[in-house]
C-alpha cells in the first residue's frame, strides 16, 4: 500500500553497533534494538525513514533505513532472526550489552527488548556524516521525529539524499529509486529481509501456530507458502506460522492449506512412515488467520503450494 512520506526519525545508537554493521557487506535489514523492552516503538509508519545518530559529542547522523515494523521480542528470538544484523557478533555479546544498558548482571536471562526493524539500511562514511539540525537538544535520550515536508526536516531529508548520491556505489546503500522523497512522492512498503519476514509473520498470527494454537514461542516458525528460493517473496501474505514439525511437513509437501484456509494432510505420511495419527486429526481443520485481512495468506499462493508442493 502506498502512502505519502510525512515523517523521519532520528534515533540514537552507540558506536559499536554502527561500526560493526557498517563493516558488513550487503545487509538487507538490521534490528535497531532498545534494551528496555517495556514499550513498543510507534513513532513511524512502515516505509518512513529512520536515521541513526551517534552519542554525543558525535552529534552526527551516520546512516539509516526504511522502517518496517516494531515489536517486543526475547533476545533469543531477536538473535535467531537477525544474527549479526543485531549489531553484535554473538548472542553472548548482545546479552552483555543489554545487561550493561539495563544495569543488571550479565546473566543468561532471555531479556525482552524493543526491536525496530529497518530494511535496506545504509551506512555513511565519515566524510559524509550529517550534522544534526540546529534544533536538536542534548537532552534527547532516544530520538526525535521531523516532518520531512517542512524545516528543519526537509533540509535534513535533502542532506541524506545528497550524501547517498555522493557515496554511491557502496554495497549497503539504498538505491535512490527506493528512497522516500518529500513533496508529493509516495513509497511502497519496504522489501522485507528474512529476519523481518519471520518476525512480522509471528506477530501477524498472534504468536500462535495457525493449525494447533501452540504458543511456545521457541518452536514457532514462519513458513513461506511459495519458497523464497523458488521465487516467493518475503511478504506476510506469503507466510504461515507453524509449530516446527508442521513447518517441516509443509515445506516437504506432507501437509498443505487450501485457498479456503483448511489444512489437508497427505496420505503419504501413513504410506511412508506407518504413522501420523496426530497429524490426520488436523485434516480438514480451519486454520487460525490474522485479524487484519491484508496479512492473511494469499489464495493464489496457497493454490500454488497445493499444486506444486503438496504430495496429495
Amino acid at each position: 500500500m502506498k502512502h505519502r512520506i510525512m515523517r523521519l526519525r532520528v534515533g540514537i545508537t552507540d558506536g559499536d553497533w554502527f561500526e560493526l554493521l557498517a563493516a558488513q557487506a550487503n545487509l538487507e535489514e538490521v534490528n535497531f534494538w532498545q534494551p528496555g523492552g517495556n514499550r513498543q516503538f510507534r513513532a513511524l509508519d512502515p516505509g518512513e525513514l529512520f536515521l541513526f545518530k551517534l552519542h554525543s559529542p558525535n552529534d552526527f547522523i551516520v546512516g539509516g533505513g526504511l522502517f518496517a515494523h516494531s515489536t517486543l521480542l526475547p533476545v533469543s528470538l531477536a538473535w535467531d532472526s537477525f544474527g549479526i544484523a543485531n549489531g553484535a557478533r554473538t548472542l553472548v555479546e548482545m546479552r552483555e550489552r543489554i545487561a550493561k544498558y539495563r544495569r543488571e548482571p550479565a546473566a543468561n536471562s532471555d531479556y525482552t527488548i524493543g526491536c525496530v526493524l529497518l530494511e535496506q539500511p545504509f551506512f555513511l562514511p565519515r566524510e559524509a556524516w550529517i550534522a544534526v539540525p540546529p534544533t536538536w537538544s542534548p537532552n534527547i535520550v532516544q530520538g526525535k521525529n521531523y516532518d520531512a515536508q517542512s524545516e528543519p526536516g526537509a533540509s535534513l531529508y535533502g542532506a541524506v539524499q545528497e550524501a547517498l548520491r555522493a557515496t554511491r556505489p557502496t554495497p549497503a546503500i539504498v538505491a535512490e529509486s527506493e528512497l522516500p522523497r518529500c513533496g508529493n512522492a509516495t513509497l511502497v512498503f519496504p522489501r522485507l529481509g528474512q529476519g523481518s519476514f519471520r518476525v512480522l509473520v509471528t506477530d501477524a498470527y498472534g504468536r500462535r501456530c495457525t493449525a494447533t494454537g501452540e504458543r511456545t514461542l521457541p518452536v514457532l516458525q514462519a513458513a513461506h507458502i511459495h519458497p523464497f528460493a523458488a521465487g516467493g517473496p518475503h511478504r506476510v501474505d506469503n507466510g504461515l506460522l507453524f509449530r516446527s514439525d508442521l513447518h517441516t511437513l509443509f515445506d516437504r509437501g506432507y501437509i498443505t492449506v487450501t485457498p479456503e484456509a483448511r489444512l489437508e494432510v497427505s496420505s503419504r505420511i501413513r504410506e511412508e512412515f506407518e504413522n501420523g495419527r496426530d497429524y490426520y486429526a488436523l485434516h480438514g481443520k480451519e486454520i487460525r488467520l490474522p485479524t487484519r485481512a491484508e496479512l492473511r495468506p494469499s489464495p493464489p499462493l496457497l493454490s500454488w503450494h497445493n499444486e506444486h508442493v503438496f504430495l496429495g
